[in-house]
């Protein structure tokens, strides 16, 4: 398993990761709906936001990375904000983001994807990074704990009005 960064030469394996979501966890599937319609357009987006070009309002620069297997299957993607200088990303969302493609959950893929994304994070001269899981998501809190997260609080979010576990994780 390693992290990549998204490139148009993957697009045959976004396509099977995007219909799993869609197909699977239909919720989810929307934040990666553009990468089905338009994959040139959303890989370019993709690598414009690590770099902090063209940002949307309230997004800060932030580097993506698929989970990719040894057959070229994408199994998750990762999110490093590069800081969480807004209310919204330090109360609720925190430096760390990602999803595991339905069929390849409860596998361990989420803490390995973890393992692997911390050091990124150090690279970007993050020490330590918050990250947050819906308090009923007991399974991405265990990818948490088992990366070394520390439980600070759960707390009811301003924009996603439920609880939010919130952790501390050093990179290592």
């Amino acid at each position: 398993m390693e992290l990549v960064v998204p490139a148009l030469e993957f697009e045959k394996a976004f396509n099977t990761f995007y219909d799993d979501f869609a197909n699977n966890d239909v919720e989810n599937s929307a934040y990666y709906q553009e990468g089905k319609t338009q994959f040139k357009r959303y890989v370019q987006r993709l690598l414009d936001e690590s770099e902090g070009l063209n940002l949307q309002d309230g997004y800060v620069p932030c580097s993506h990375f698929w989970l990719m297997d040894r057959e070229q299957n994408i199994l998750g993607a990762i999110r490093v904000r590069h800081h969480i200088d807004n209310d919204f990303l330090a109360l609720e969302c925190g430096y760390i983001g990602y999803d595991i493609t339905p069929s390849h959950r409860r596998k361990g893929h989420g803490t390995t994807m973890l393992k692997l994304a911390l050091p990124r994070a150090k690279s970007l001269g993050i020490p330590k990074v918050l990250i947050t899981a819906d308090e009923d998501n007991l399974a991405s809190q265990k990818v948490i704990q088992t990366n070394g997260g520390k439980y600070e609080n759960t707390i009811v979010g301003k924009v996603n009005n439920w609880p939010i576990a919130r952790y501390w994780v050093e990179c290592e």
